[in-house]
């Protein structure tokens, strides 16, 4: 399977939920092919263009970027399914009776009951949202632990690692070389936290992107005859409040935030 995450399966379907598959949603179903439990081919309505697209791999990123809209409006349909109160408990957010608020970066994120709308200050990419909307889908409620892990840790983490570390470690990397002093303070201004000390760097800051899925930034500047670097570390729960598929896009939406933060701000 070179799909890495369900939402890529998604893309191919045709979205119509005719239910012929045996599952409720399109969405639901291409989870279960994501997961190996049934066959792409028991849609009745998937060419064999798309099978084949299925194992592109150069195809999976843009279709991810093409249709992000499409399946946030999903995710968006699973949410107003569920019990507000129950989840907000689970997950570490508020809920008043209409709205729920989740702190994302210090800020505040709410998802109105019945609309479904967003309420936030944060200026949100697709890739920063559907983290968003799939960890109160499915977080687990899991306590941190203080249990460091790279990205490659995480469960099924390692086989993606490559490209989370070009569309994620890498662009940090070139910002903080190029805007070392902006960096400092973006990741300040987003109620940065200070690390232990086993694990300070040059910058180093833990940022909470969700309530329960911490991020820990972590560079250092190039010395004599070496290189600098930055790396990404993420709380071991995160297997169970987020799972690698959504890290990945939570890990590369804070790259292009902070990449756009910084030409917005002419640095």
């Amino acid at each position: 399977m070179v799909a890495k995450n369900a939402m890529e399966i998604f893309t191919l379907l045709d979205k119509s939920n005719c239910r012929e598959c045996g599952e409720k949603t399109c969405l639901a179903f291409a989870g279960k092919v994501f997961l190996g439990q049934c066959d792409i081919r028991a849609c009745p309505h998937i060419g064999q263009q798309e099978i084949e697209r299925l194992n592109d791999n150069s195809a999976a990123v843009s279709d991810v970027d093409e249709n992000a809209e499409e399946y946030i409006s999903s995710l968006k349909h699973d949410i107003s399914k569920l019990d507000f109160a129950e989840t907000a408990e689970k997950i570490g957010a508020a809920f008043d009776g209409s709205m729920m608020e989740i702190r994302m970066l210090g800020k505040s994120f709410g998802i109105q009951r019945e609309t479904g709308a967003f309420v936030t200050d944060l200026h949100l990419i697709p890739w920063v949202v559907m983290p968003l909307l799939e960890y109160v889908l499915h977080c687990q409620g899991a306590a941190v632990t203080g249990d460091w892990v790279s990205f490659r840790e995480l469960d099924n983490g390692k086989e993606k690692y490559l490209l989370f570390k070009k569309r994620g470690e890498d662009v940090l990397k070139q910002l903080a070389d190029k805007y070392i002093d902006f960096f400092d303070d973006i990741v300040h201004m987003f109620d940065g936290k200070q690390v232990e000390k086993a694990f300070e760097s040059d910058v180093s800051v833990v940022l909470y992107p969700l309530p329960l899925v911490p991020v820990m930034i972590c560079y250092w500047k190039p010395e004599e005859g070496m290189g600098s670097s930055l790396n990404l570390f993420f709380d071991r729960s995160a297997n169970q409040n987020l799972g690698a598929d959504s890290v990945f896009f939570l890990g590369t939406g804070l790259a292009q935030m902070f990449e756009k933060l910084a030409e917005h701000h002419g640095f």
